[in-house]
């Protein structure tokens, strides 16, 4: 996870075959300088191999959870986070909450009622909990955006907008901002024609220019398309962070090492850089 300008963090997935433990996994991102790690859920082994390391995090409240969460009170709240989540690891190092992931998606839809009503409760219980500090938000894909190119056309889904308004005013009025998982290899792997590996890979030489911003990657491209829907729907103020990105090793014809290297490397480089977007030179 990252803000365009910000600490690099990583993805902490737990889903796999022979998979070292937690404590292992602590001491390798020590090692390695990285500042920051995204939980998908907030496992007990992990958390507690993360605490005291002065590694921050971004702790994930699973989907299914969210139900309890909308309709429970806030003092329910404050138990479940102090049972689940601060039992375990100190609330210094907990920097956000992403409440649900990509809660608009079809198969986890279901969640959508839910999400606005829990992510209230669990921000007010962290308010009662005295760590304001700890931003609230959830993560989103890409297909939330009816309109994703050029970035200045992005817009939501207009299905999505009774949905999103609420949630929107959530983020505004608590200076959170909207998470958004970017994965520009669905743009090369789908629209061929259209989108070089080159631009997905940040090696390209050629710019488009858009709004009279010009554009020489997908990255950006999707982030700002992200940033134009906000301003679309009167939230510009409203920061966007990149709760997830990356690239896969198989499963596809440009899914490779190599491939994964390149772009990784190339996130990370721009992350440290300050570089931020077109849209927001600099900024997250």
């Amino acid at each position: 996870m990252c803000a365009v300008s910000a600490p690099v963090g990583v993805c902490y997935g737990r889903v796999g075959d022979n998979l070292p433990p937690p404590s292992a996994v602590a001491k390798a991102v020590q090692s390695t300088g990285i500042s920051r790690i995204r939980l998908f859920n907030p496992n007990a082994e992990a958390l507690n191999a993360f605490s005291g390391t002065g590694i921050e995090l971004m702790v994930g409240v699973p989907n299914e959870v969210l139900p309890t969460l909308s309709n429970d009170s806030v003092e329910s709240s404050i138990q479940w986070l102090q049972s689940t989540i601060f039992a375990h690891i100190p609330s210094g190092q907990v920097v956000s909450l992403a409440v649900g992931n990509e809660i608009f998606q079809n198969d986890q839809s279901f969640y959508s009622p839910f999400l606005v009503n829990a992510m209230v409760n669990a921000h007010q219980a962290l308010q009662k909990l005295g760590f304001p500090w700890i931003k609230v938000s959830t993560p989103h894909a890409a297909s939330i955006l009816s309109t994703s190119y050029p970035p200045s056309a992005g817009a939501f889904d207009p299905t999505l907008i009774p949905l999103l308004l609420p949630l929107l005013h959530f983020l505004r009025d608590t200076s959170s901002p909207l998470m958004v998982n970017v994965y520009p290899y669905f743009s090369c792997v789908s629209e061929q024609k259209f989108v070089s590996l080159d631009r997905v890979l940040f090696r390209s030489t050629d710019t488009e220019t858009d709004n009279n911003l010009r554009y020489d990657n997908m990255f950006d491209a999707t982030v700002d398309a992200f940033v134009y829907a906000l301003e679309r729907e009167g939230f510009g103020e409203v920061s966007v962070v990149v709760s997830e990105t990356g690239w896969p090793t198989s499963g596809g014809e440009a899914a490779t090492l190599s491939n994964a290297l390149a772009y990784n490397g190339n996130v990370v480089a721009r992350a440290l850089g300050n570089v931020g977007t077109p849209k927001r030179p600099g900024l997250g």
